[in-house]
């Protein structure tokens, strides 16, 4: 199902693509770089919170006509951000964005799922994450290189990705009646442990690209351009690595790779703001998103076996507490960082630890 590999990297692309070119929009629709960030949180939240029911939502309507409809929605938001002539329909037609997004990529995972053979789950959770990697690590660099031209040119490429793929939706159609999914069966002990380790796992690391972004600048003055090749090995670590995670999910199991995928990326989250360089800065970047696609991919593998009878819900619900860990990031952290960088990267990369208890204690099957 290559399309759903490709259509993974669709909501990264679309939310991240802001984070270098924060300046040039804020210029253009005559408001501060910092208003411009509360963008994000503008995508991220109608994302988040339509996802406690996108997931259930789309299994019952269907994956394909489901899919197809947000992919064109998403298309036509990202449009009207390429064109927008203020900055209030900029923030409405990024809140468009995310709430179509809100229904693509846990319906993805959830089809992918229910079509690979059980022995090679892991490895295309793996797969299928390290495409939302590159959506990550293709973002900055679309933005940066866009924000050297017309930042307008970032929105058209994101909104031709998507009608290109809602040419190709998952598979799934309508279950109605008896054959509709429950939410009900997603009040489960673990739901709620994974959400909190998925929340945290966002909150403190894939959520921070506007915060190493403004430190690239604001401390190591470095411009858009090279901003965006800076944040571009975060991604790009998630992109190369995930199939390989997903193997070491599968030998050694999901609970064990998460623990230490989850000290590794808040040590190298911490040591991001104490680099006095943008290469040093890059390498210990990148190497946060080798330990943060890891940590990902463990959640992600314990997700998609929680609730089998509803994947797309519990997913969806799941995903929904990530990306609220997102549109949080830059309530949470650009106070401290206008305090002082390095306690502002120190306490966010604390913050992953918290997803440690709830590896320890979380239950079902972790591997296979």
């Amino acid at each position: 199902m290559p399309s759903a590999y490709v259509g993974a990297l669709l909501g990264p692309l679309g939310g991240g693509v802001l984070a270098p070119m924060l300046p040039q929009v804020g210029e253009s629709l005559q408001v501060s770089a910092g208003a411009v960030a509360t963008s994000i949180t503008t995508y991220f939240v109608p994302f988040a919170v339509i996802q406690l029911i996108s997931g259930t939502l789309g299994e019952r309507w269907g994956r394909r006509r489901t899919v197809r409809a947000a992919y064109l929605v998403y298309a036509l938001g990202s449009l009207v951000c390429a064109f927008a002539p203020s900055f209030g329909t900029f923030l409405l037609a990024r809140a468009v964005m995310g709430a179509a997004n809100a229904f693509t990529g846990p319906l993805l995972v959830a089809g992918l799922a229910d079509l690979v053979p059980r022995e090679r789950l892991s490895r295309s959770v793996g797969v299928i994450s390290s495409w939302m990697a590159a959506g990550q690590s293709v973002a900055p660099f679309v933005g940066g290189v866009a924000a050297a031209g017309s930042w307008r040119f970032a929105f058209v490429i994101v909104a031709a990705v998507a009608v290109l793929l809602s040419l190709s939706p998952p598979p799934g159609e309508p279950r109605p009646g008896t054959a509709a999914p429950s939410w009900r069966s997603l009040l489960r002990r673990d739901v709620g442990l994974l959400a909190v380790g998925g929340f945290v796992s966002y909150l403190g690391a894939a959520a921070l690209p506007f915060m190493v972004a403004l430190y690239l600048n604001d401390s190591l003055h470095v411009g858009p351009g090279l901003t965006g090749v800076a944040l571009l090995g975060f991604g790009v670590a998630g992109l190369l690595l995930g199939p390989a995670w997903g193997s070491l999910n599968q030998r050694f199991g999901a609970r064990m790779c998460g623990v230490v995928a989850a000290v590794a990326t808040a040590a190298f989250v911490a040591l991001v703001g104490v680099t006095g360089t943008a290469w040093t800065l890059a390498l210990c970047w990148t190497a946060a998103g080798a330990a943060s696609s890891m940590l990902t991919i463990a959640l992600q593998n314990l997700t998609v076996r929680a609730v089998r009878g509803n994947r797309g819900g519990v997913l969806s619900v799941v995903s929904a507490f990530r990306f609220a860990g997102a549109a949080l990031a830059p309530a949470a952290w650009l106070p401290l960082y206008h305090g002082g960088g390095v306690t502002a990267f120190a306490v966010a990369g604390a913050s992953v630890l918290l997803a440690l208890p709830v590896l320890a204690v979380v239950g079902g099957h972790d591997r296979g």
